[in-house]
């Protein structure tokens, strides 16, 4: 039965001093809190490769996080600041503006003293983007004077150590303005000891977009808009992914991106289908109800009160455990957020499919 939950069902009181400002000294010696069981256990992420079968597959978000933060002026002298939410082709992006006042088409705009880009209009849902046209290719431009695209709740400004630690170390294509954060615990050591427990791996690409930290202004949660965002899910992965089925594998989804990617290409293919590859934009809803088609164990970290997040992760492991695992991270001081430490998470059984207002929908080809 579909479950009905307002926006006060995803509130918790979070301390702000657990709110990680930098990561920890090492990638994987950040606490993994283990709630697979009725009881949560309280691990390290080294510990990850036990927790985990032969035969198993991880799945990854191979995506790049790009320096999407610009500071710039209009030819008035007003300062504006840009976060670039996708690049297009033709040297153009589209981008959230800051400014005291919003420029106009025909405007152009000096970025890091060192480049013009030229308004074009508005563009997106309620017009919240602009569209701009740089001088030459905008990840170049970007990687030379763009800065590191920190959540708003990290307080600091961008430093050599968040150039670095903000990243996946698999990381291959640029275009996320936000970290798949639950990847930032994986370095070599444990990537070397999973392929030693016989644990595949696999890709697949969503680009994050700052979408990801807007918050939801609704309580009918159902009445939430979500954000859109470019995915791909390739043949590879999908034979990958049969086959661990095939074997009696588990698929395991690194970060909720990840989950999106491949439960929207699922959606995409249709019921009773098998999953197919895909490439397209989707702005999946996942909430208490949804239909897991593909992912068996999530690992993630801890996210915002009355964030989508925090729907999707009740939604996978059950409303009413995630909530419990929190509680209990509370109390034993897990550090939160895009710096913090990770949870591994089972699926709760398959409950009907939930349809929300916007269906879900993925598009494409694109």
């Amino acid at each position: 039965m579909p479950q009905h939950h307002t926006l006060a069902d995803f509130d918790f009181a979070l301390p702000a001093e657990l709110i990680a400002q930098h990561p920890a000294a090492e990638r994987s010696a950040s606490r993994l809190l283990d709630g697979t069981g009725a009881l949560p256990a309280d691990r390290s992420f080294r510990d990850l490769p036990g927790l985990l079968q032969p035969g198993d597959l991880l799945v990854f978000n191979d995506t790049r996080v790009i320096k999407a933060r610009l500071l710039g002026e209009k030819p008035t002298g007003g300062s504006v600041e840009a976060l670039v939410e996708r690049v297009l082709p033709g040297h153009e992006v589209w981008a959230h503006l800051r400014a005291s006042k919003s420029p106009r088409p025909g405007t152009t705009v000096r970025f890091a003293d060192a480049f013009d880009a030229e308004v074009l209009g508005r563009t997106g849902p309620d017009d919240a983007l602009f569209h701009l046209r740089f001088p030459a290719d905008p990840l170049l431009l970007l990687a030379r004077h763009g800065h590191v695209p920190l959540p708003p709740y990290i307080t600091h400004d961008d430093t050599a150590e968040d150039e670095s630690r903000y990243q996946t170390v698999f990381a291959r294509r640029p275009g996320a303005v936000a970290a798949p954060t639950a990847a930032l615990h994986f370095d070599e050591g444990v990537l070397a000891a999973l392929a030693a427990r016989g644990v595949a791996t696999a890709a697949v690409t969503l680009h994050v977009g700052a979408g990801t930290f807007q918050p939801v202004r609704v309580d009918n949660i159902a009445e939430h808009r979500m954000h859109s965002e470019w995915f791909e899910v390739g043949a590879e992965t999908v034979a990958a992914i049969a086959a661990t089925r095939a074997a009696g594998g588990r698929v395991v989804a690194v970060g909720t991106t990840t989950l999106r990617a491949l439960e929207s290409a699922a959606r995409q293919a249709g019921p009773g289908r098998p999953l197919a590859p895909y490439t397209g934009d989707t702005d999946i809803f996942i909430t208490p109800g949804f239909d897991f088609r593909v992912v068996d164990r999530l690992i993630t970290n801890f996210h915002l009160p009355k964030s989508t997040l925090m729907m999707l992760v009740s939604a996978f492991s059950g409303h009413a455990h995630v909530m419990a695992l929190y509680r209990h991270a509370i109390e034993s001081r897990y550090r939160f957020f895009s710096y913090g430490d990770a949870m591994l998470l089972e699926g709760a059984p398959r409950l009907p499919s939930v349809a929300t207002p916007q269906g879900g929908s993925v598009s494409g080809p694109a």
